[in-house]
């Protein structure tokens, strides 16, 4: 009986979810171009692009990764809530930079601004390859964590097979009509439940088990005080010094991970990105929830090891909670892979449909402007154009999910050793791509040699058993040579001839007014010596 009741919650929530991201394109034909498709138009507002890119937040680690590594280490886990926090500070500049310079230029994401920033659409198709790399292993951790999820709040009547299907059925059913705007919408329900379902716990795990805050803290301090320091318990030596540099490089990466950018350019003007790094860090505070949850699972849970200790929070859920409030975490838990996983594979899709299958290479005028993106008057060929990259994009988010779901199946191993480099691999992006939309004289060959140095290094010290290294983040070393390799090339190579004017080369000041107007205009000529 507990089963029935919990898995029809969770299916009639299922069935919500696709419903929620039909309708989000309801009334707007087929889905609009390849923009209304993979940026929500540019029109989305406040409250729609925070409950967006809260997702990148709330994935299925709130409920299984945070919580497991509560239980089995502690403090070190804080560095979530720090890296998360300070990247929307340094949001709060770049994503109004980032958000204009797509805009002026019609580009749909990191691939379109790197391939205009140099003039090489060859290097915004190997950014997308690169960036996939990265990516897949996320979409394959979202698919994972539902299963685990799905066959726990189901009392084992939902087999992880089935509930990887899951997984990839309801979100390619409505990400591949709707795109970011479904996502949208479906972020919407997600965080009022995950809002619910944590706010309720966190009131009642410790009333339930301890008799309240005092004497839960009070067992912590006197049993198990390990928890509470660096580097934790059994942690592999995560001190203060790693805990330091993976806040700044993840801090980094965060800011100009495709995903996050997405949400940047799904915005309606600057304000809203400049209102929702503001408003973002409160909602992180929720994340303490499953933390202290694992940490409450020791006593009640005891003996928890490897991948067991995710479960330690669902462990507590299905002890002490009826069937149907099992069910409602378990949905809550579900929607907050499902919503990341959709942008992952819209943000693929995209890349590939626009920067590889679909990218005319014409350096002049660079990915976007080649390519066109429907928000803009132009002939037949250029709408028939966006048709064709969304048409691709579409067909590749089936693709890569159906890839990752694949080898969730056969190969899990292979996604979950790939994982190990995703967010130090994507930082070193961080130059070529910030530092080349702030400061002209950064040349092709440097940005692409730094890239190169610092993603190579990274595999060798992640893979070679090397990070932390120095007790430090190696994702950060590797940031460092990349800085490093990028300036000398800059200093000591040839200069690129780019005769175009700073407008269109830089994001400069004028370009992200408060009002989200955008001028035509821009610099009168280049400024090489700049």
């Amino acid at each position: 009986m507990n089963a029935t009741v919990s898995t029809a919650v969770f299916g009639g929530f299922m069935v919500l979810t696709v419903v929620l991201g039909l309708l989000a394109v309801r009334g707007r034909g087929s889905g609009g171009g390849l923009a209304e498709w993979s940026v929500g138009g540019r029109s989305l507002g406040t409250v729609f692009i925070w409950v967006l890119m809260a997702g990148e937040s709330y994935t299925s680690f709130s409920y299984l990764g945070a919580a497991g590594w509560g239980y089995s280490s502690g403090a070190p886990v804080l560095y979530v809530l720090a890296y998360m926090s300070c990247g929307y500070a340094l949001g709060y500049v770049a994503g109004p930079m980032l958000w204009a310079y797509a805009r002026r230029h019609h580009l749909v994401g990191i691939t379109d601004m790197v391939a205009h920033r140099y003039r090489a659409p060859w290097l915004g198709a190997a950014v997308a390859v690169l960036a996939t790399v990265c990516l897949l292993p996320y979409i394959q951790l979202q698919i994972t964590g539902m299963g685990v999820v799905v066959s726990t709040i189901s009392y084992g009547a939902i087999s992880l097979n089935w509930a990887y299907f899951i997984a990839f059925a309801v979100t390619t059913a409505f990400v591949v009509i709707s795109g970011l705007r479904g996502s949208a919408w479906v972020s919407v329900l997600k965080d009022l439940l995950v809002i619910a379902t944590l706010g309720f716990l966190a009131v009642y795990v410790p009333l339930h088990y301890f008799g309240g805050y005092g004497p839960f803290l009070d067992r912590i301090v006197a049993e198990k005080p390990q928890w509470l320091t660096f580097p934790g318990h059994a942690s592999g030596g995560l001190g203060p010094v790693w805990f330091i540099t993976t806040t700044v490089v993840n801090s980094l990466t965060v800011v100009i991970f495709p995903t996050t950018v997405a949400g940047y350019l799904g915005a309606r003007n600057a304000d809203v990105l400049r209102r929702n790094a503001l408003y973002l860090p409160f909602y992180n505070v929720l994340l303490f929830v499953p933390m202290l949850l694992g940490m409450a699972a020791l006593f009640v849970v005891p003996g928890l090891v490897g991948a067991d200790s995710d479960l330690a929070l669902f462990k507590l859920v299905v002890d002490s909670l009826p069937a149907w409030a099992v069910g409602l975490t378990g949905v809550a838990a579900a929607l907050s892979s499902i919503v990341p996983m959709a942008v992952f594979m819209l943000v693929i899709g995209t890349m590939w449909g626009r920067s590889v299958l679909g990218a005319r290479a014409n350096p002049d005028t660079g990915a976007g402007e080649a390519a066109g993106d429907g928000e803009v008057g132009g002939d037949g060929g250029r709408r028939a154009a966006d048709g064709r990259q969304k048409l691709w994009s579409q067909v590749v988010v089936v693709v890569a999910g159906a890839l990752a779901l694949l080898l969730t199946y056969t190969a899990p191993d292979t996604l979950v050793r790939l994982s190990l480099i995703s967010y130090e691999g994507m930082a070193q992006l961080v130059p070529m791509l910030l530092l080349g939309l702030v400061w002209r004289r950064l040349t092709l060959r440097a940005a692409v040699s730094g890239l190169v140095a610092g993603f190579a290094l990274v595999c060798v010290l992640v893979f070679g058993g090397h990070d932390p290294v120095w007790g430090m983040n190696a994702g950060i070393v590797a940031l460092a040579v990349n800085v490093a390799v990028a300036l000398g090339v800059t200093w000591l190579g040839p200069r690129d001839a780019d005769v175009r004017p700073d407008a269109e080369v830089l994001a400069l000041d004028d370009e992200f007014p408060r009002d989200g107007a955008l001028p035509r205009g821009g610099a009168a000529g280049p400024t090489a010596s700049s």
